[in-house]
């Protein structure tokens, strides 16, 4: 592939080192892991193999002693070695060679062995330490291991990078009655008085990132599915609820590694199969191979699921059992190419998850799923590449985002269609096969599928893959006597760069009386005249996205726009009244169509929306503009009509996936007195509404809804929420969030003033959840003295926080503002932050950019 090669400005790796084993100063190796030290390890260190033990004691106040023999072969021994330890000189008790103790050095979160300790060939040193907590996630009585990008070296020395794979053996003494997982197969269990003893097998070649275990006291529960053993931990005591779920998610791993063994054309690599459901997980879920952790929610469903979270459901586990091949047996070499991983985890897991749900709609599905998040990060001034230049691994936690998560594989899908799925899919057996255990980048895989195809896919990938931003396709329609005489496609670059996006897409041209003219297009150049359409009857309206496909902002031509506003709930099928709705909102951000026009129309398809995909996609659509983009006079002039529009459909729909969407939807909207009195009738179990049965999670979060509407006996019923409330981790919870929306502000002062401090943030979950009812709508104009505050601590949340929790933490800070006074803050902060980083700062850009959108469409119709 002809991507520009990375310069970098220091001429040896031994400039790096000058005095590192000397008296210190600016020639120490700097913090993280810099690309010139971690590019020198990957040429000077390999079969590198860790024996690690970890003694974990009962009380969290007491620290894990550790114990490592790391082994590798040195190719040249003329530098000093440099291993990555981002804890206190205090932390490291010893260092030995064969048993003697040698000379080190402990600096800026490395542990620097100097030249002559070490000899070329093969060495071994062994590591007594102190592990550090931040990235075990301790709790009372479990914890679990959680180091993507880089944070691995918080816990234990190592080589941190993902270009350096190893094998781990691991030892764990733990609490006698805990149990514990980790990449490897239990070789050992031993339990001695109030101590046990956990031995595993050593693991196939992994970066540190996927090194992982859990411990702690956990329920298991074992399957088998074509003739393998499927275990499952978890710490849930509804055993109903267990029950419900249990077949279903064996089910749903199975069906994947099925499908991915017959695609890929090679068997499940690891040794085993098994997974932690985690209360409060960071994430969704995490790829460990033979321990992958999940965010238990998203797998223990309530009986009110709605079809999103089943789905959902379907599509985590399809997307971290994809990881096995895709980022666990192939690794990135460097985490520039994160992305990698996780877009063919998505792509593919898009894939996996349509035989499962026969009865629906996949490409709206897959439209739905990715564009909407896409579109959210792309439209704004913070837009970011999907692959980014990386100088050191301690900001590869800003990589994250949906450009990684919902664009990326869009443009796999456009790729897919540039070359074919057959070759696509031999492209990707022959990637997959030649980087077995080892590492690959990018322009690999591009440079596999360039042999093909007759595409130019280097100038292809050079505007969807190394840019950023979206292109404005614009129809141009001209009509005379009833048909159409000529119609015009025409893209250009918002950032006025003259760049141009080659992508596939199907035209639509609609009549009210006959079917929809469906036209393949390719954009490959600044304007397409569509020359098939000409002559054809003036249709009701022309989509130049109909099917989906294609990526951009789709502006629509007057014509066709006023007739979508006018029409849409009629229009068939269920996909083209999808892509519609992603248009017109659009069209809303940029002041081309009013929001209450848009509320309108939401409140007119919501009567006969069909598809559930759709429903909560407009459901979406109506939440966010009738909190962020209405002022609270019109909020309180649609609330009965709104209120009762949504009662009617979860009361009326047979179908209960759908009646716990629009029950969700009418909780979180309900501003009068009667639907408030409702809402609480509802939580103290005097009404019900027929066929829909609530679960403890939804009469928690109707609790929470009431008190930030500050109903009469508000501490109260969150008295009585906790009291409800049986199992100790969610419990935990819900105490944690109960100060952020208490009734007294003085209370939710000490909620922020409290998060300051980064031990009160280590429930990452938990904290989002508090800060997002802090800055509820009904609250923003008493939230906005927290805003300055939150942004200060911007930089600090992105060094002690996971890689979701600076962005998930804008959101929260940001998402329930549309003032003029709120967007000042913002603005008034980047001005007095000049230096802020340049990924930090497009973090806030994205955050921030509905807020500023909100401030300009409500200046405007004052």
């Amino acid at each position: 592939m002809r991507f520009q090669s990375r310069v970098w400005h220091l001429a040896t790796f031994s400039s790096v080192l000058a005095v590192a084993c000397g008296d210190g100063g600016e020639s120490d190796v700097a913090p993280g892991v810099p690309w010139p030290v971690a590019e020198h390890r990957a040429r000077t260190v390999s079969d590198v193999r860790y024996s690690i033990f970890f003694d974990i004691p009962a009380e969290l106040s007491e620290r894990i002693r550790g114990r490592e023999i790391v082994s590798f072969t040195l190719a040249e021994a003329t530098e000093p070695l440099v291993l990555d330890f981002a804890q206190s000189e205090e932390s490291v008790i010893a260092v030995m060679v064969d048993g003697e103790v040698v000379p080190y050095r402990v600096t800026n979160e490395h542990i620097i062995v100097p030249q002559g300790v070490l000899r070329e060939g093969e060495n071994a040193l062994e590591i007594e330490f102190l592990a550090g907590d931040g990235s075990l996630n301790r709790n009372r009585d479990f914890l679990y291991t959680l180091f993507v990008p880089d944070r691995a070296r918080v816990a234990f020395p190592c080589f941190d990078q993902p270009n350096l794979k190893g094998r781990y053996a691991l030892r764990l003494e733990t609490p006698a009655t805990w149990r514990a997982i980790a990449n490897g197969a239990v070789q050992s269990h031993e339990i001695n008085q109030d101590r046990a003893s956990f031995v595993f097998n050593e693991t196939a070649p992994l970066p540190t990132y996927l090194f992982a275990f859990a411990a702690g006291v956990f329920q298991v529960e074992m399957a088998q599915r074509d003739g393998r053993t499927l275990t499952m931990y978890h710490r849930e005591t509804d055993r109903e609820k267990v029950g419900r779920n249990r077949e279903a998610i064996f089910d749903l791993h199975a069906a994947a590694l099925r499908w991915l063994e017959d695609y890929t054309a090679i068997p499940y690599p690891f040794e085993k199969f098994g997974f932690v459901l985690i209360p409060s997980f960071q994430y969704g879920g995490m790829e460990h191979p033979g321990g992958i952790l999940y965010r238990a929610t998203g797998l223990l469903l309530d009986e009110t699921a709605t079809q999103n979270q089943l789905l959902g459901r379907a599509s985590v586990i399809a997307h971290e059992t994809a990881h096995m091949w895709f980022g666990d047996l192939v690794t990135m070499n460097w985490f520039d190419d994160v992305w990698t991983k996780e877009v063919f985890a998505n792509f593919m897991a898009a894939k996996i998850v349509n035989p499962s749900f026969p009865e629906v709609d996949h490409d709206l599905r897959f439209l739905l799923a990715h564009y909407p998040d896409a579109y959210q990060v792309d439209r704004t001034d913070g837009a970011n590449p999907i692959r980014q230049q990386l100088d050191n691994l301690n900001e590869a936690g800003t990589l994250y985002g949906a450009i990684i998560y919902e664009k990326a594989p869009i443009v796999m899908k456009q790729l897919e269609r540039l070359v074919g799925d057959v070759t696509f899919r031999e492209g990707l057996q022959e990637y997959l096969t030649a980087y077995s255990f080892a590492n690959a980048t990018w322009p690999a895989l591009i440079d596999i599928l360039d042999e093909r195809s007759e595409e130019d896919l280097a100038s292809w990938s050079e505007v969807w893959v190394q840019e950023a931003g979206r292109p404005t396709v614009a129809t141009e329609l001209e009509i005379a006597d009833g048909r159409i005489a000529s119609l015009r496609l025409s893209q250009s670059d918002p950032a006025g760069r003259r760049r141009v996006w080659n992508q596939r897409m199907d035209l639509i041209l609609s009549y009210a009386n006959q079917e929809a003219r469906a036209l393949p297009v390719q954009l490959r150049s600044a304007s397409l005249d569509v020359s098939e359409a000409v002559g054809l009857p003036t249709p009701d309206f022309v989509l130049a996205n109909g099917k989906g496909v294609g990526y951009g902002r789709f502006k629509l031509d007057p014509r066709s726009r006023r007739y979508l506003l006018n029409h849409l709930p009629d229009i068939d099928p269920a996909l083209l009244r999808g892509t519609a709705w992603l248009s017109l909102w659009d069209a809303m951000l940029s002041g081309e169509v009013p929001p209450l026009t848009l509320v309108h129309l939401a409140q007119r398809s919501l009567e006969s929306e069909s598809d559930e995909l759709n429903v909560q996609r407009i459901l979406g659509y109506l939440r966010t503009a009738y909190w962020r983009y209405l002022s609270a006079r019109e909020r309180e002039e649609l609330a009965p009509a709104v209120e009762a529009l949504l009662w009617r459909r979860a009361s009326r729909t047979p179908r209960k996936t759908l009646k716990s969407a629009y029950f969700s939807a009418y909780r979180d909207v309900v501003l009068t007195s009667d639907g408030v009195q409702r809402l609480t009738g509802i939580w103290r179990m005097d009404e019900t509404i027929a066929g829909l049965t609530f679960a403890e999670r939804d009469y928690t979060a109707m609790a929470l809804e009431l008190a930030v509407r500050d109903v009469d006996g508000t501490e109260d019923i969150l008295r009585e929420q906790l009291d409800r409330i049986t199992n100790p981790d969610r419990q935990a919870r819900l105490a944690f969030v109960l100060p952020a929306v208490s009734p007294d502000a003085i209370v939710r002062d000490g909620f922020f003033e409290s998060l300051s401090d980064p031990k009160n943030r280590e429930h990452e979950p938990w904290v989002l959840q508090g800060l997002r009812y802090l800055h509820h709508p009904l609250r923003a104009e008493r939230a906005e003295r927290y805003i300055r505050p939150s942004l200060d601590l911007l930089e600090e949340i992105q060094r002690t926080g996971d890689i979701f929790f600076p962005k998930g933490w804008l959101d929260a800070t940001l998402g329930g503002h549309n003032s003029a006074r709120a967007a000042a803050i913002v603005r008034t902060f980047l001005d007095d932050q000049p230096d802020l980083p340049a990924r930090l700062k497009g973090k806030l850009l994205q955050s921030a950019d509905p807020l500023f959108r909100a401030e300009r469409i409500l200046d405007a119709r004052r």
